[in-house]
């Protein structure tokens, strides 16, 4: 349970928009709220700190959340919490009661079968107000021990950059070769060896003309001599994501592919020295599209410069064109400019930053010189 979280949720929330309960049910909400990490469904109130979940997880949840009450439910989850707000407070009570839930993560699947099980229990007389957003704000700034999850797995990331390049020399240089698939496997391999729960999203290893496809999914293909290579990957420390980018280059690359490189490292370069607080998220965005605009490039790069990680590994703010929000101390955000260039190659290179109380701290440590993996036989 983060306990900052909990107190701004009470009062911003429950207080402010004067609600009676909070139903959450959004992974990354439920864990901040009450430190639990399976499935099922918390709700708090002024009257109930309740977590609803199934006998798979009942035994971690008492452990994670020593400040709710864990509730196992054996048939339908929701039924489950609207028969014990029955039974702990009386319909007519119920009945009365003011709910907020997420509703851009709840289905309408699961809306329709809360309405229809109000309606069983003659509970006609709830009101139940979407929070949109409202939770997840409340994720934004990182407490101090989040930037530390988050930093750790970003070394962890660090190192198996290290390693994945050291494969690459070592196969490449003996002759040999290995795919997309083959180098994400041990990059997912290195990050797990090193400590890390998990990966924090599908890794990315794209080569060739695959390179300029910035969500590219690994496949059989080989690189080969003369081909980008971009590695996009991330783990998870204690539920908390890392996420970085590196291109090198198989063998030995061409004046406009170095070229190009250069931009793109200058574009993020621009970008780090106009981050700090106060500054809206597009002008950071901006700062490094000039870069690649002024240098002909703007249409190959299509997407925003960077989002925030955390618990989720795509969170607000972001820095994009579209993005108002104003930075803040504690915000950890990507800062990846690409080019990509369609059917020929692409170039993304990411850090991630935490911002600080005068500028921002780059928490990826990974070599992003140029670099060749040369000695190809």
């Amino acid at each position: 349970m983060d306990q900052r979280f909990f107190t701004v949720l009470e009062k911003e929330v429950l207080e402010a928009k004067k609600l009676d309960g909070v139903l959450v049910t959004s992974p990354a909400n439920m864990r901040k709220c009450s430190g639990f990490r399976g499935e099922g469904l918390v709700y708090v109130s002024n009257d109930l700190k309740l977590v609803l979940t199934d006998s798979r997880y009942t035994v971690a949840a008492r452990e994670e959340c020593p400040l709710f009450e864990v509730v196992l439910y054996k048939n339908n989850l929701y039924e489950s919490w609207i028969s014990l707000l029955v039974e702990r407070l009386g319909t007519q009570k119920v009945s009365q009661l003011s709910l907020g839930f997420e509703d851009e993560f709840m289905t309408v699947q699961t809306e329709r079968t809360i309405e229809a099980l109000f309606q069983k229990y003659e509970l006609s007389g709830i009101t139940w107000l979407p929070l949109h957003k409202r939770l997840d704000w409340l994720r934004w700034i990182k407490s101090a021990q989040e930037i530390r999850e988050i930093e750790q797995a970003e070394h962890i990331g660090d190192l198996a950059f290290a390693k994945i390049v050291q494969k690459l020399t070592d196969v490449y240089g003996s002759g040999q070769t290995m795919t997309e698939k083959q180098i994400a496997a041990w990059i997912e391999f290195y990050m797990k060896e090193l400590g890390a729960e998990n990966t924090s999203f599908d890794t990315i290893a794209a080569s060739g003309i695959h390179s300029a496809m910035p969500h590219a999914i690994p496949t059989d293909r080989a690189p080969k001599d003369g081909d980008f290579l971009t590695m996009d990957f991330g783990c998870k420390v204690n539920g908390y994501c890392s996420d970085m980018t590196r291109t090198v280059v198989i063998g030995h690359a061409s004046k406009e592919q170095k070229d190009i490189y250069d931009i793109v490292l200058r574009a993020q370069e621009a970008a780090f020295s106009v981050i700090r607080p106060g500054v809206r998220g597009c002008e950071v965005d901006e700062a490094a599209r000039n870069v690649i605009s002024d240098a002909g490039y703007g249409d190959c790069f299509g997407h925003g410069l960077g989002h925030s990680v955390g618990l989720m590994i795509h969170e607000r703010p972001c820095f994009s064109a579209k993005d108002e929000s104003v930075l803040q101390p504690g915000m950890v955000i990507t800062v990846e400019p690409g080019i990509y260039i369609e059917g020929a190659y692409g170039v993304r290179i990411e850090d991630l930053v935490v911002i600080t109380e005068d500028g921002c701290r780059n928490l990826t440590h990974a070599p992003k010189e140029w670099k060749e993996i040369a000695n190809i036989v």
